[in-house]
């Protein structure tokens, strides 16, 4: 079976993990700063403050906005139920904006159709490894005087121009342990303000500014240095990370291309995809269904996922709530019911690549 995704750690995460046990200084100490710092760099911004995982990267980006009882948040609905979970944590009310299928991202002009006067946060959703078009988002934001939360937890690297995601507002990541760069569980937000970034250190730990000095309500959102240990050798190696999976990329792009009934997908023009994941789109003219292309995939050893099989409200646990607004979104409804991941990790071989394509074409009536 080709995996969908692989993770393995080397040699230089092994010593530094080790040298963390053998400091006996574990939680929150010199590995995490040196995390942080890396990650700045790789962002572009003044400030990274490190977190426990991606979702409490979310919900502190919202609560230092200080958000009140009522205001709305508007985002995707076609993401992982963090998005959502974060948005109702914090207090506020979520709106949903419709996607583009080029790039599967928020559409900026659905945007402008969803303001009202309780908008207070856009929060676009940089998903599967492509930023959004944040040029006209930020600009939307600018605008309405709105704050702006990047959800980049698919996207570390992601550009668009010589800006990178998380540097247009507060950018939120995550190193769950399928991601691009993982921790096994973790987070970082990204910002160039210098108040909000002291205030989300102290948010992070328990409301301190020094032992014992509690200078707001906080929370234990903090990041251990073993956990630090394994993202620094990643950061430091990340630009061949990105390279080796667009390269997977452009093969699998080639090998699938004119296929009836398969979309491969676009990087955007101006924009840097990083392949955290590799999605297809099977059509209606396709000769099956998505659901028998996944089980024909994986009878033919390769790895196939749906990320996300259904738009994130579409669920019992969010239908009903006046905190959760639902309109109509007809693209990312259709995005749902189409698309499929397949592997593009950097572990793959050619023999690998070969196999994927040509197990996709057969399946798909197509000649090879």
């Amino acid at each position: 079976m080709i995996p969908i995704t692989v993770v393995e750690f080397g040699s230089e995460e092994e010593d530094l993990v080790l040298e963390v046990l053998r400091s006996g200084r574990i939680a929150q100490g010199p590995l995490v700063a040196r995390f942080e710092e890396l990650f700045a760099e790789l962002t572009g911004v003044s400030h990274a403050i490190a977190v426990n995982n991606g979702t409490t990267s979310l919900v502190a980006c919202l609560q230092v906005l200080d958000l009140k009882p009522g205001d709305e948040v508007i985002t995707t609905p076609f993401t992982f139920a963090a998005t959502l979970n974060a948005i109702l944590e914090a207090g506020a009310v979520a709106r949903f904006a419709d996607v583009s299928e080029d790039d599967f991202n928020i559409d900026p002009d659905s945007i402008r159709d969803r303001i009202t006067d309780r908008t207070r946060v856009l929060m676009p959703v940089h998903l599967f490894g492509q930023i959004a078009d944040m040029d006209q988002i930020a600009s939307i934001a600018d605008e309405h005087h709105l704050h702006l939360v990047e959800d980049s937890a698919q996207a570390h690297g992601s550009r668009q121009g010589d800006n990178a995601a998380g540097s247009f507002g507060l950018g939120s990541f995550s190193f769950y342990a399928t991601k691009n760069i993982t921790t096994g569980e973790g987070g970082i937000i990204t910002t160039n303000d210098d108040a909000t970034a002291d205030r989300l250190r102290i948010l992070r730990n328990q409301g301190m500014r020094a032992r014992y000095e509690y200078v707001m309500q906080g929370h234990n959102y903090r990041l251990t240095d073993l956990q630090a240990a394994l993202a620094i050798p990643q950061i430091q190696r990340y630009p061949a990370t990105i390279t080796q999976r667009g390269i997977h990329a452009a093969k699998l792009n080639d090998g699938l291309a004119g296929i009836t009934g398969l979309i491969t997908p676009t990087e955007m023009t101006g924009r840097t995809h990083v392949w955290h994941q590799y999605t297809i789109r099977i059509t209606e003219s396709a000769p099956v269904t998505r659901e028998e292309f996944v089980e024909k995939m994986t009878a033919a050893g390769v790895g196939a996922g749906v990320y996300y099989p259904h738009l994130v409200f579409d669920y019992d646990a969010y239908r009903d709530r006046e905190d959760v607004i639902i309109e109509p979104t007809p693209v990312a409804e259709r995005m749902a019911a189409q698309v499929v991941s397949l592997p593009v990790h950097t572990h793959l071989t050619e023999a690998d690549i070969d196999h994927i394509v040509s197990s996709a074409r057969t399946i798909l009536g197509a000649s090879t």
